[in-house]
């Protein structure tokens, strides 16, 4: 190893990660411009934060395996500069769907990369590095935090108060990212090239995905992770606009920013609450979930902006426990040759949480009897019941810890060898 590479670590990985998610929730807040500025609906408006989940899924689920297969550097290199031209797609598309599509396409392509593949080299850099159990998935899930809040904070302070709205806020993250791009070049790689990595398709394969406890304790959590925050910065904001007439795009922002700092706060206390063995983690999570819900719900019915305020940060807090929860059990079940696919199923299930805002408006304008209120209390409602699947799924198939478990992942990958056969 190079004396300039072993310089380098996780923290020029989590700058990767930090500015590609910059680059994902950069849109959020100008949601509200988007729908002053051109004529679309707001159920296409919705849409188009949802777009990003088509380039993030692929990703998550071929870039994680293949990471394990060629490396980490090879797969995590081009998601800075993915998301640089998704920026830039973005900055010159503001009028134009086709190109506002593409933008969160490839925005999407670079943080789906950035979630599988930089959270399980951070995890390993980590570890090299002699960190504390768990500091891996606290850092990854931090980074990931910290770039929402950062990037949806700057674009809706630019895009509110600044020149060119529609462009400055990306032509920042641009930099950001190309500043990244260059030091992800410098660190040193912990997974290396399989020297006979046999067929692409067996490496697809996850059978941790399998599994009987993420089946039924973390999935049942996963969608909350960004159905919370995407009813926290997309869904209030757009229902307080007109109640926020100085200033939409900031007001926006301001959720964006209040929900993702309370997510990145509480991630720290997550990781203490989380016991391996124990629900805890995951009962804490959903509490949280059904609260903010509830709070949500009160929030659409009397449209005030301390109340919701207090209900995107509480919905943040619920985003950022199911993120930390969900990351600390998937570490625990998955083996040495499956956490970046397993990781990345779970992320591609939390993702699509994004699709909440678009159905939400779908039902109000389809409906206009079902108000927003009703919406909430019926999430509230859903969450409780992920509460009991997972409690029941804790009960049946206990903890990784747990000789039982252990004996289940074995028949599991031996199902999974089988079927590489």
């Amino acid at each position: 190893m190079s004396a300039d590479r072993a310089r380098f670590g996780w923290p020029a990985v989590a700058l990767a990660v930090f500015a590609t998610a910059w680059g994902g929730n950069e849109f959020t807040p100008l949601l509200v411009m988007y729908r002053q500025i051109t004529d679309l609906s707001p159920v296409v408006v919705d849409a188009l934060l949802f777009a990003y989940v088509l380039g993030i899924v692929p990703a998550l689920l071929i870039g994680g395996p293949l990471s394990d297969r060629l490396g980490r550097r090879p797969l995590m290199l081009p998601a800075p500069l993915f998301a640089a031209v998704g920026s830039g797609l973005l900055a010159a598309g503001s009028e134009s769907v086709a190109l506002l599509t593409a933008g969160r396409v490839c925005s999407g392509i670079a943080l789906g990369l950035s979630m599988a593949v930089g959270g399980s080299w951070i995890k390993e850099l980590s570890d090299r590095d002699g960190a504390r159990t768990g500091a891996g998935a606290s850092r990854a899930a931090m980074s990931l935090t910290a770039g929402f809040g950062v990037g949806a904070g700057v674009a809706g302070v630019l895009a509110q108060w600044g020149p060119w709205p529609h462009v400055l806020p990306y032509l920042v993250n641009i930099a950001v990212a190309v500043i990244a791009a260059n030091l992800v070049a410098l660190v040193p790689e912990t997974r290396p090239r399989q020297a006979s990595p046999g067929r692409l398709r067996d490496d697809l394969r996850i059978p941790a995905a399998g599994h009987r406890r993420f089946l039924f304790v973390v999935v049942p959590l996963a969608p909350w992770v960004f159905g919370a925050a995407a009813s926290a910065y997309a869904v209030i904001p757009a229902l307080m606009s007109a109640r926020t007439a100085g200033a939409p795009i900031a007001f926006a922002g301001l959720c964006c920013v209040l929900g993702l700092s309370a997510g990145f706060a509480i991630q720290s206390l997550g990781r203490r609450i989380d016991v391996p063995g124990s629900p805890r983690g995951v009962i804490v999570a959903l509490v949280v979930l059904v609260a903010g819900m509830i709070l949500a719900a009160v929030a659409a019915h009397v449209l005030t902006v301390w109340v919701s305020l207090a209900a995107a940060t509480l919905l943040g807090c619920g985003y950022g426990m199911a993120m930390i929860v969900g990351l600390l059990e998937v570490q625990r079940i998955a083996g040495p040759d499956d956490l970046a696919g397993l990781t990345a199923v779970f992320y591609g299930v939390t993702y699509l949480g994004f699709g909440v805002p678009a159905v939400l408006a779908w039902i109000s304008e389809s409906w206009v009897t079902i108000t927003y209120p009703i919406m909430f209390g019926f999430g509230a409602v859903a969450a409780a019941g992920s509460l009991i699947v997972a409690l029941l799924g804790h009960r049946r198939w206990g903890s990784v810890d747990d000789p039982a478990h252990g004996a289940a992942v074995a028949a599991t990958e031996n199902t999974g060898a089988v079927r590489a056969r």
